[in-house]
């Protein structure tokens, strides 16, 4: 029984004549996905723990994006594919411009929009530059990758983001306001300090239990 095709190993012959494997469309996506995963983690786990993306984040996902634009602008064959969709790559420069214009005290209301922008940018911006690196990269793998891959992308970006989002929010259960101090961060609100005592009774329960009326 033979293989189905989008699953046989492909193979190429270099310069040389000697025979060249060509990674298969779900190994070029498990590349995507680990790249990904490793650039929304943080910002994710940050707005968990902190509630706000920090400006590093986003400088970065900004600097990633222009250059990716400038080498799409570039390269013919990259513009031709992506057309329209090339222009998303300028959402962090949009998100740059409207910060700096908006004074900081520009009212809640303007400032809420910056920052309903600002996690816009991270959770757009990332996994698209990743996809354009990729096509450009790989040209046919748009082509090559079936819709159900695509979704698989999409939805392992989805479980890691929303994974360490939930682990920024409840930080206090396994890490101490020393661990954040010691990687160099500030303490983010509600953290535990390593010597505070630990109970694993609600406060409810110590406040009416003996010890606590003595």
């Amino acid at each position: 029984m033979s293989e189905p095709a989008s699953e046989q190993p492909r193979s190429g012959v270099d310069s040389s004549g000697r025979p060249q494997r060509v990674p298969l469309p779900y190994q070029q996506l498990g590349v995507i996905v680990v790249g990904v995963s490793l650039a929304v983690w943080w910002p994710a786990f940050t707005l968990g723990a902190w509630g706000e993306i920090f400006f590093d984040n986003l400088l970065t996902v900004w600097a990633a994006t222009t250059a990716a634009f400038i080498v799409v602008v570039l390269v013919p064959g990259a513009r031709k594919r992506l057309g329209w969709r090339l222009l998303t790559l300028l959402l962090p420069s949009f998100w740059l411009v409207i910060n700096i214009a908006v004074p900081a005290d520009g009212g809640n209301l303007a400032l809420a929009l910056v920052a309903l922008l600002g996690i816009g940018v991270i959770l757009l911006g990332i996994p698209f530059t990743m996809w354009v690196l990729a096509r450009v990269v790989w040209p046919d793998l748009s082509d090559e990758v079936p819709a159900r891959g695509k979704l698989l992308v999409v939805f392992a970006v989805l479980l890691i983001a929303a994974g360490s989002f939930a682990l920024g929010a409840n930080e206090s259960k396994f890490l101490t306001c020393e661990d954040f101090t010691v990687s160099g961060n500030s303490e983010p609100p509600g953290c535990v300090h390593a010597d505070a005592p630990v109970s694993f009774l609600p406060p409810a329960t110590l406040e009416s239990s003996p010890a606590a009326t003595r």
